[in-house]
């Protein structure tokens, strides 16, 4: 075959429940590999957060709509050679079978490289796949395809028995589900058939209670198969894998049946005759029996990141050379850097992960769990041993009091157990809680749990094992304790002692962990990966390391109000310290990322984004450098941030900012008095710690409309416009978190204005013009840049106010500022001395790398060595128009509404020679990924 020149990849557009960042990792991977082959790289993505969508990854990067139209419009403009489809999630799937269907390819001379789509259309058409499996000799579920209300039915009536709904060409599980009676086997099909852009869907025989199983292939031109990663789901079938806990390697199934389903999996993709990355889902019998295909993926998916981010396997990049005619054989371990590309990865260690959902944003959310995904982003952890792999990952979602040893009062097991155990155990995001409740309070065995829940006795065997270790620590060593994997946190709330004590105590004993490698081979040959996991099991000592090494703490799994915006703001840093001759250390735990690639930074650490596990890195690091290390928080969303007073306190050397200033600007008071000092203008208001005193407030501000907002939130949490007594009340029956700031809500435009600070001058290289009104999540508004209804003159005023700000908080690098702007002045509403989802945008608007100047002036450098002019940039020749992206209509019993708390899950960006021009590009992007 021979080698493209020039390729078309298709990027996923917009981060959406069951479509995230893990198409950003393949997409970067992808393109970074072609472009070492000297191939010329075409990506066409419309969501600005990516990495991807930088030039110097992305190659020619075209931000536009998904859309079959545009694309046909680029094919024609650029007349790439081929196509790369399997990299952008379902949209790049769809999009390519589509501009096949249309004859676009055919048309241009355009070839598909990789898996051809003929094996996307049998993988994806659900009665082809069905009929293929059972060609090749493989058990499926007993089915039809149906493409009408009235032929479901009469499946389902003639099965007899309840059915699950799978729509063809769907992401995430979309429009499926199960139904056990008529009246819901009626709606599933009818929702499904509507979901699918086919209007076909797949109804089977529910599996319901059956073990489910995964596994990543790569298949070459050759026929060279092989299984990246057997991953088991702890939650039976029945629950989306993006909602399940998983675990790999698989845990519970004798080694007889791993081989078997291996065997399987590599079997289906070889007679698909895909070439890539692939996933395969399949359904076991709790006893191991029997077993039955499910589906297939026939690309790189959320599967394949956790996959690679498992065993150190980069997938994404490898499929990619596959595409190009790549053969396995040809290729090095990517991770010994001999050997071959064509062996299985073998791992010495457990992982878990961990969904992380946006119930807490919406209490009144459906929060049950089935075959259609809701989780907003995942955590994942390593360690030794399941136990405390599971115990890290709890750690890893951020829980803010919903830690392990959480246990919501409302279930009552003080008082005794649940009157209905299978009701109380249904699938929902607090099962696992509820688990651990029962068995501490020993209302139910192990063997109880699992019968109840379907899911492996295994699992809820080394749960219990876990709450006996618990009943045991107070009093025992240290060091036991550590070794099972329970935080410093825990201990010392078990132990009735702050968190400090235990950490003065352990580090007093030398009781610290080792930092083992992620190698792909289980220690069996020299690696030189630099991904490392800690653990209190056995030493591995790392290499020296000879330079000053900077960290960058990452943001975490993704949720509503902090997303990818922020790890292309980590990957931006990390790249720009390795660019000063630093070592680039980074911390983070969300497998889907750009950033947990250790290509990415000179050393990963794959970690809970806690004190004690930072400050156990930064320990690691010195000892490594015989310097300490410094600490780059800005980058990390609110996750970072939360860190800085407790790194402060123990005296690490943070980058640019102060925990003074960023207390300064996170309580709102605190905020209110600066800007009275610096006779810079914010709005009316005062502080009440309770309704009392909120009631007060707002009589004295001349009654309602107000704006409240607690302090030290993120995304808008728990900010409200009250504009009635009603809106009060419903307010006051919340989780109020006291105090609030009460502020008058300003009537005017709102901007965002990022600065760029050395500490003696500067610069604010654009600003972003909200077009919804204040009162209005920025997140979730439609936002121009450069502003156009702001004159000139106010938007320098704007800018001066953040370098004010900026000056006066002594900060070094990016600060965000929120203001309202009216003809003649400025009224700031709050800052946050950080990166923010803006930095992306102004970014590729401006074409100027705002991280790696932020980056340098946190370091030490001045603007005018990063290359920046003091004051206001002047405005670009193209104008920008962001769109907001919304996937709540997975989420029943969640209002539409918009508000000051964020709902979008992403954003969508038109860019053009005119607002008119830039602001349809923008609605037609936004509307390729309507729900």
């Amino acid at each position: 075959m021979t080698s493209p020149s020039r390729v078309l990849v298709i990027g996923s557009g917009p981060i959406l429940i069951g479509q995230a960042a893990e198409f950003d990792y393949a997409g970067v991977q992808a393109c970074l590999a072609l472009r070492g082959e000297g191939v010329e790289t075409i990506l066409v993505n419309s969501n600005p957060a990516t990495v991807m969508t930088d030039p110097d990854v992305g190659g020619t990067v075209l931000i536009g709509p998904l859309t079959l139209s545009y694309l046909t419009a680029v094919i024609r403009e650029h007349r790439p050679d081929a196509l790369l489809p399997t990299l952008g999630g379902q949209t790049g799937l769809n999009l390519a079978v589509a501009l096949d269907d249309a004859g676009v390819l055919a048309e241009y001379g355009v070839r598909v490289l990789g898996t051809p789509l003929a094996a996307v259309r049998a993988a994806e058409d659900r009665g082809g796949f069905r009929d293929l499996v059972t060609r090749i000799g493989e058990p499926v579920p007993e089915s039809a395809v149906v493409e009408s209300l009235e032929d479901g039915m009469t499946f389902f009536e003639h099965l007899a028995a309840p059915i699950v709904v799978r729509p063809a060409f769907t992401l995430g599980g979309g429009g499926g589900g199960f139904a056990a009676t008529a009246d819901e086997a009626r709606q599933r099909i009818a929702t499904g058939l509507a979901a699918s852009p086919i209007g076909q869907v797949l109804v089977e025989r529910s599996l319901l209670g059956w073990y489910e199983i995964e596994f990543e292939v790569l298949r070459d031109a050759s026929d060279t198969t092989i299984a990246i990663c057997g991953m088991e789901n702890m939650d039976p079938m029945g629950v989306h894998t993006g909602d399940s806990i998983v675990v790999a390697p698989i845990q519970t199934l004798p080694d007889p049946v791993v081989q078997r389903l291996r065997r399987c999996a590599l079997k289906i993709v070889r007679a698909l005759e895909l070439e890539g990355g692939c996933n395969v889902q399949l359904a076991v019998a709790p006893d191991g029996s029997d077993y039955r295909v499910i589906e297939v993926n026939p690309r790189v998916s959320r599967s394949s990141a956790l996959a690679s981010k498992a065993t150190g396997y980069p997938i994404a990049r490898i499929a990619a050379l596959i595409a190009l005619g790549r053969r396995l054989h040809e290729l090095p371990n990517p991770a010994t850097g001999g050997n071959s590309a064509a062996f299985e990865p073998a791992v010495d260690y457990v992982v878990v992960k961990l969904p992380r959902w946006a119930f807490d944003k919406f209490p009144l959310a459906d929060r049950s769990l089935g075959v259609q995904m809701k989780a907003t982003g995942e955590a994942m952890a390593i360690d030794r041993e399941f136990g405390s792999a599971l115990l890290k990952a709890i750690r890893s979602l951020e829980p803010r009091g919903r830690g392990w040893l959480w246990e919501d009062p409302a279930w009552g097991l003080s008082a005794g157990p649940p009157e209905d155990l299978h009701d109380f155990l249904s699938a929902s995001d607090t099962r696992l809680w509820r688990i651990i409740g029962l068995l501490r309070h020993g209302w139910c065995d192990a063997a109880g749990v699992a019968a109840a829940t379907g899911m492996a006795p295994w699992f809820i065997e080394r749960i219990a094992e876990l709450i006996e270790a618990e009943r045991s620590l107070v009093g025992s060593p240290l060091d036991e304790a550590k070794r099972q994997g329970f935080g410093d946190a825990d201990i010392a709330t078990l132990s009735g002692v702050p968190w400090a004590a235990i950490r003065r105590a352990r580090v007093r004993s030398g009781i610290h962990p080792s930092y083992r490698r992620v190698d792909t081979c289980a220690g069996e040959f020299p690696a030189e990966t630099p991904y490392f996991y800690s653990s209190y099991a056995d030493a591995e000592v790392a290499p020296p390391a000879d330079r000053q090494s900077v960290i960058v703490v990452g943001s975490g799994p993704i949720r509503i109000g902090q997303g990818i915006e922020f790890d292309y703001c980590s990957v931006r840093a990390a790249w720009a310290v390795r660019e000063m001759g630093l070592d680039a250390v980074v911390v983070n735990n969300n497998p889907e990322t750009v950033s947990t690639d250790y290509d990415a930074c000179t050393r990963l650490y794959f970690e809970p984004l806690d004190t004690e596990s930072v400050l156990d890195i930064i320990d690691h690091e010195r000892a490594l450098t015989g310097t300490p290390p410094v600490v780059v928080l800005t980058f990390g969303g609110q996750t970072a941030i939360d860190l800085a007073r407790d790194l402060a306190y123990a005296d690490v050397p943070l980058a640019g900012l102060s925990a003074e200033a960023i207390d300064i600007t996170e309580d709102r008071e605190r905020f209110a008095a600066l800007l009275e000092e610096l006779g810079v203008e914010g709005p009316r208001g005062a502080l009440a710690n309770d309704a009392a005193e909120l009631e007060r407030a707002i009589a004295d501000l001349g009654g309602l409309p107000v704006i409240v907002r607690p302090s030290w939130v993120i995304g808008g949490r728990g900010i409200a416009v009250l504009r009635s007594a009603d809106d009060v009340k419903r307010y006051l029956a919340t989780d109020v978190g006291w105090p609030l700031r009460v502020d008058e809500l300003v009537a005017g435009i709102e901007l965002d204005v990022d600065a760029i600070s050395d500490g003696a001058e500067w610069a604010v290289p654009g600003i972003l013009e909200q077009i919804d009104p204040p009162g209005v999540h920025s997140g979730d508004s439609v936002a121009v840049l450069p502003p156009q209804r702001v004159s000139r003159e106010v938007q320098e005023l704007a800018a001066a106010a953040a370098g004010r700000i900026a000056m006066a908080l002594g900060l070094r690098g990016i600060l965000n500022v929120q203001m309202i702007a009216t003809e003649d002045r400025v009224i700031v509403i709050e800052a946050n001395p950080r990166a923010s989802r803006t930095v992306p945008i102004v970014a590729k608007a401006t074409g100027t790398d705002i991280v790696a100047a932020a980056v340098r002036c946190a370091l030490g450098a001045s603007l005018a060595e990063v290359g920046m002019a003091p004051g206001l940039a002047p405005d670009g020749r193209r104008v920008v128009v962001k769109a907001p992206v919304g996937s709540l209509w997975r989420l029943p019993g969640v209002s539409d509404e918009l508000g000051p708390e964020m709902r979008s899950t992403g954003e969508v960006l038109g860019v053009a020679d005119t607002a008119e021009e830039a602001t349809e590009l923008a609605r037609l992007a936004a509307a390729a990924h309507a729900g």
